[in-house]
């Protein structure tokens, strides 16, 4: 069977017509969303107000026994607690605190990243991922203290949105350029330094651990996946590709693994 030679000029039908010019990738310039992250102020509002809770509590009533308040009695990560069947201390040690220096840096925390990842996530998004990140740290931390682990604080769920933070900017990695490689290479600092800070006694880092676990992987499958629609003369826009059935997936996941080791955790 002969075959004929492609022409130079044109490789793929061997006619001697020019090829059409591949359009050159021209920057677009895309608003970003410019949502007000309720959720951040409200969570920090309300953490805040629990924490001056805790100062009246132990101003009135002293201490519930040494250097515990009555609030954390009743909401802190007890191992032990939780055995006996007192599962909502999976979620409210992220209201509580120890000091104000513990409130300032984890308040602050949440300030820097989620008003950054609110506006990306949404507020319904980013309050499951907080709350996820919150769950999968406190059960990691009741997994790996032993019998009498006991914390407190937001640090769980300011772990998870870092985490995030590095998928989100991975995924949207060819939207955001060259920001995405700086986002994810801070990200990945912060994470390193304060998992080294944790090694030192009376941090929970098995807590942080998990947290980055639930919030990693909420984030890759509930995250949003940014598109750039639209056309030069009625303008560009963002447009989130995500399906509704993937942050189902995203959710279930992190309530059945951490909710399954929780449980493997309390009978085991």
């Amino acid at each position: 069977m002969n075959e004929t030679p492609a022409s130079p000029l044109n490789p793929s039908t061997g006619s001697g017509h020019d090829v059409e010019p591949v359009p050159a990738s021209q920057a677009v310039q895309v608003a970003l969303p410019a949502l007000v992250p309720k959720v951040t102020y409200a969570i920090i509002g309300f953490t805040v107000l629990v924490y001056i809770l805790q100062l009246i509590s132990v101003a009135v009533f002293g201490y519930a026994v040494s250097q515990v308040d009555w609030l954390e009695i009743y909401g802190a990560r007890f191992n032990q607690a939780i055995r006996m069947g007192e599962l909502w201390r999976f979620i409210t040690p992220v209201f509580l605190h120890g000091s104000p220096q513990h409130i300032f840096f984890n308040m602050y925390a949440l300030l820097s990243i989620g008003t950054l990842l609110e506006k990306h996530f949404g507020h319904g998004r980013f309050a499951l991922l907080y709350f996820l990140g919150a769950f999968s740290g406190n059960v990691f931390s009741f997994l790996l203290t032993g019998e009498n682990g006991y914390s407190v604080g937001a640090s769980t769920a300011v772990f998870g949105l870092i985490a995030a933070e590095v998928v989100f900017f991975y995924q949207n990695r060819i939207l955001f350029g060259s920001q995405a490689k700086q986002a994810i290479t801070n990200a990945g600092f912060i994470i390193v330094v304060n998992l080294l800070i944790g090694l030192t006694p009376g941090i929970d880092n098995w807590g942080h651990v998990g947290g980055l676990l639930g919030g990693a992987m909420f984030a890759w499958f509930a995250g949003p996946r940014w598109e750039v629609t639209g056309t030069p003369f009625l303008g560009f826009k963002l447009e989130d590709r995500r399906e509704y059935r993937e942050i189902i997936i995203g959710i279930a996941l992190v309530v059945m693994i951490f909710g399954a080791l929780a449980v493997w955790g309390m009978f085991r």
